[in-house]
């Protein structure tokens, strides 16, 4: 028996077959790194259209995670799947370095060492440092993602020239006359010490007290309403859950437009809303009940209630937003310490009293709450209503309570001093909601009305904050009167200055203050000369929202507006918030064209991740198990607009997926090895399955590249997966192997073949490059030499596939084709199972069925489409009893049997005229062929 095997055209690749990413990688990025492989991608499209990509300012304080991860893998898919469209796109990574989140783990290093009373300078010198330390770390992780970028230069909210420019934002906004300094509750962090932007605010479970407490009703006008109250028999009825702001309360609010009730129980007459009264009844033991009077709570307006504890007034008043939901129609009002109370307040000339310190405790004036804090007071107050005889009814209640986003604490409202942008200057909020309806695109769509209600219903924009690390709010302090003063160009000139110093805005904090008083005149309020500046700082928010100003709008790799923000949708109401308001508030536009959002990361049970249940996943733990590429191939595969899935079942499906892919790239690789592109075949005398496989794959191609453009990349994912698996390995593959193998070297249908492999790995490489980056980089690299383009990098291919030029109709064959070659492979299966044959190679099979049918197998090798050794067209004849009839292609029957003949020693194809050249007595006629030709 001769070796036939070494006749054989068998693949041949140095490309491994095991991945061995996590060793692999490293090893690219290093390679990655010395080429400057990001600078000639990006160079690859000088002169060419920009598409900027602006990225969201990550806090430096800490190891990235799952959520950050996935963010910079689908921005790092933007931006290389931009490139190689051919479109100029660049990508600024950035960091917020200033803000609580890194103050906040400075001061609990700094109270382990027992240093808690240190100079504002020092304390910011130790946060620069602290986010300078945690930005290395953090760039080195991005990095090892294979995300591509200016990493060398990215751009900081710690450096001179963005602070000066945030600052120089603010200044505008004050030349505007937008920026205003007043007394409004803000939602404030007693553990922090400071207010809170809304986006600094999360809801949280709590348990509350909730209490019913009766306000009596001491004005002579009561008898004039209700003939049976008298001053001294008469109460309003109030429901609230934070007893501790009761001390604080001004007034009781109705609406004007409900029915109120006089009621007499309990040797007393109470007023409410009718329609809560059975329930408060029942909450307050009255076991008999009577309604005296029914009156519109307009009539109540100016009725005189005395305080609970303390002797003082508290009158009723009118506001629509009481409601009947719950409690008594009667709501308990502190100006002090809810936005709706402070505007009630300000519409009745109510005191706006909030009277305790920073940590929420109450000062020395607050008689029988001294020196306590709200959640002590709690309780205290309860005591004190019961001994007093006021409260009605208390118990516990669980609700959806405000958190503060760093400390995890309940916070409070609390009026305060604070700088604030207003929404109504210069029609800020009218001009947001249209920028946001009319010039802005919303990926997906549903944030387009996230956004609009958020804008809509918010208060104006408190910027001001109790801390030290951040840009400092550029005003000074009258220490007469209180007055603030900013004029707009003394304000630009001490900005100038940020700039220009080591620093940036330590200069504020270190300066002389003859210096910063040069050209300040008097105080236009009263006169004095005797200034402080102002010490709060500005919202982070506005920080990172002004970076429109401090990197598109300087720097030259980026542009204004941006292309694209990309966040997670807790982004509506921080980043995406905050930049919308501060373009429009100072440019007029929105900063961006499109605003796409992803959800959380979750465990595969669709849990947050918490430390606390012991479900995270941490970046580096998959990269240390699977490799990188994994990971921004779960990034892929995932729906990113939904929370999307992690767990260990998934990782390993996608491990799975990704061997496909490889081994795919693999077996292409292998064919090509004496391949070039002057070998290839032109498209017209391609053989058919060939130019079908062309056509598959020129169609791919444009689905995946339209999906890289909508950012559907869970499209991409399966379009490279499904073409491997589906229309590569399971059919076209499949079927061309024998004649790669066993074909003369340069006959047309082996030719023919290499053509499309060709064609159909440069259209892998391609679409997979964004993705599967250090796969497709390697995949490129291990091109035979014939076929590697002149180019430094995958990144810097820009394929445009050969088209078949078939037709609709052609297509339509193909569909019915691959639909008949299924049914072939079921016929045998049963046949394989009876032992009657054992490889497909072993088969004959005979095809019964409608002439039309059968005619549309005309021009194909029969052999190689089905894989068996001998096939028969039957048309319009009757198929024995035992043969397979096909349920998907009507009159169509299949008969299976043995192959007659002998099996060819080369070929393994059954044949029964082996032997027809004396040299080759074990080949079939066409490996005889083969042979003697070569």
């Amino acid at each position: 028996m001769s070796d036939y095997k070494s006749t054989l055209l068998l693949p041949k690749t140095t490309f491994p077959m095991k991945a061995n990413l996590r060793q692999r990688e490293p090893e690219t990025l290093a390679a990655w790194e010395e080429n400057n492989t990001y600078g000639k991608m990006t160079s690859a499209n000088d002169g060419g259209e920009r598409f900027v990509l602006h990225d969201g300012p990550p806090y430096a304080n800490g190891h990235i995670h799952m959520g950050t991860a996935m963010n910079k893998v689908l921005k790092d898919i933007v931006v290389k799947s931009r490139n190689m469209q051919g479109l100029k796109a660049e990508y600024v990574p950035g960091w917020d370095c200033h803000g609580l989140p890194i103050e906040h783990k400075v001061e609990q290093e700094l109270k382990k060492k027992g240093k808690t009373d240190l100079p504002t300078t020092v304390i910011r010198r130790l946060c620069r440092e602290y986010a300078a330390k945690w930005l290395d770390v953090q760039r080195n992780e991005f990095k090892r993602l294979g995300v591509f970028g200016v990493w060398d230069d990215p751009y900081m909210t710690m450096k001179p020239a963005y602070e000066a420019a945030t600052a120089r934002e603010l200044g505008r906004f004050m030349a505007e006359g937008s920026v205003v300094r007043g007394k409004k509750p803000v939602h404030w962090c007693c553990d922090c010490r400071t207010a809170l932007a809304e986006a600094e605010v999360e809801y949280e479970d709590h348990t509350s007290p909730s209490i019913y407490v009766r306000f009596p009703l001491t004005d002579p006008k009561v008898a004039e309403l209700c003939s049976g109250a008298t001053p001294e028999s008469a109460y309003v009825v109030i429901w609230t859950t934070t007893p501790w702001t009761i001390p604080d309360n001004m007034a009781v609010a109705v609406h004007p437009d409900f029915e109120y009730v006089f009621v007499r129980a309990a040797g007393s007459v109470y007023v409410l809303a009718e329609e809560l009264l059975e329930e408060c009844a029942g909450l307050f033991g009255w076991e008999e009940h009577e309604i005296l009077t029914r009156i519109k709570g307009s009539q109540l307006e100016g009725l005189e209630a005395r305080h609970p504890i303390y002797d003082r007034p508290s009158p009723i008043v009118l506001a629509d937003y009481v409601t009947l939901d719950s409690g008594s129609g009667c709501v308990h009002t502190a100006p002090g310490h809810g936005r709706e109370d402070f505007e009630t307040g300000q519409r009745y000339g109510l005191e706006i009293y909030s009277p305790m310190d920073d940590g929420g405790v109450f000062r020395k004036e607050v008689e029988f709450f001294a020196g306590m804090d709200v959640w002590q007071a709690n309780p205290e107050v309860i005591k004190k209503l019961q001994e007093l005889g006021n409260l009605l009814a208390s118990k516990s209640i669980s609700h959806s309570y405000p958190h503060c986003w760093r400390c995890k604490k309940p916070v409070i409202f609390r009026a305060t001093t604070q700088w604030f942008i207003s929404m109504a200057a210069n029609d800020l909020r009218k001009r947001s909601l249209a920028a946001i309806r009319n010039d802005v695109r919303w990926i997906p769509a549903w944030g387009e009305e996230r956004i609009h209600g958020m804008i809509e219903k918010r208060p104006d924009w408190c910027i001001s904050r109790q801390r030290n690390w951040g840009v400092p709010i550029v005003a000074l302090i009258c220490e007469e009167c209180d007055e603030a003063w900013h004029d707009p160009d003394w304000v630009f000139k001490i900005v100038d200055r940020f700039a220009a110093h080591e620093h940036g805005c330590d200069y504020w904090f270190d300066a002389p203050m003859e210096e910063i008083l040069e050209g300040v005149p008097a105080c236009p309020k009263c006169g004095a000369s005797k200034w402080k500046r102002e010490s709060d700082i500005l919202d982070v928010w506005f920080d990172s929202g002004t970076s429109y100003a401090a990197v598109c709008e300087q720097r030259e790799d980026v542009g204004y507006p941006a292309d694209l923000y990309l966040e997670g949708s807790d982004q509506h109401r921080g980043w995406f918030h905050s930049s919308l308001l501060a373009s429009m508030g100072t440019r007029g536009k929105p900063p961006y064209k499109a605003v796409l959002t992803h959800g959380y990361v979750v465990d595969g049970d669709g849990r947050k991740m918490s430390k606390s249940i012991g479900n995270v996943i941490a970046p580096q733990e998959i990269i240390d198990k699977y490799g990188a590429e994994i990971l921004r191939m779960w990034v892929s595969a995932s729906n990113y607009q939904e929370d999307v899935r992690i767990s260990d079942e998934t990782l390993d499906r996608l491990v799975d997926a990704y061997r496909r892919i490889r081994n795919t790239c693999k077996f292409l690789l292998s064919v090509l090895s004496d391949f070039s592109p002057e070998k290839a075949v032109p498209v017209k005398k391609l053989l058919p399955p060939d130019r079908f496989l062309l056509d598959v794959m020129a169609r791919r191609h444009d689905e995946m590249q339209q999906a890289y453009t909508d950012y559907e990349f869970h499209k991409v994912y399966h379009g490279l997966h499904n073409t491997c698996v589906v229309e590569l390995s399971s059919f076209w593959l499949d079927i061309v192997k024998d004649r790669l193998y066993c074909e003369g070297e340069d006959s047309l249908p082996r030719r023919s073949a290499q053509t499309v492999a060709w064609q159909a790995l440069l259209t892998l490489i391609r679409n997979m490059a964004p993705i599967l980056s250090f796969t497709a980089e390697e995949t490129f690299s291990h091109l035979p030499e014939a076929l590697k383009p002149a180019l430094p990098t995958v990144f810097a291919l820009r394929f445009d596939p050969l088209l078949a030029e078939i037709s609709d109709q052609e297509r339509a064959r193909w569909e019915l084709l691959l639909t008949l070659r299924g049914e072939v492979t079921k016929a045998i299966e049963p046949k394989r199972k009876d032992g009657l044959v054992g490889k497909s190679l072993d088969a004959k099979v005979t095809l019964h069925g409608p002439r039309d049918l059968l005619a549309k197998l005309d021009g194909l090798d029969l052999l190689e489409f089905f894989i068996v050794s001998e096939a028969v067209l039957a048309p319009d004849s009757d198929a024995p009893a035992d043969a397979y009839a096909s349920e998907e292609i009507e009159g169509l029957s299949i008969a299976v049997d043995r192959a007659a003949g002998e099996k060819c020693q080369r070929c393994w194809r059954y044949d029964a005229n082996l032997g027809t050249h004396q040299d080759h007595p074990e080949t079939c006629p066409r490996c005889t062929r083969v042979l003697t030709e070569a």
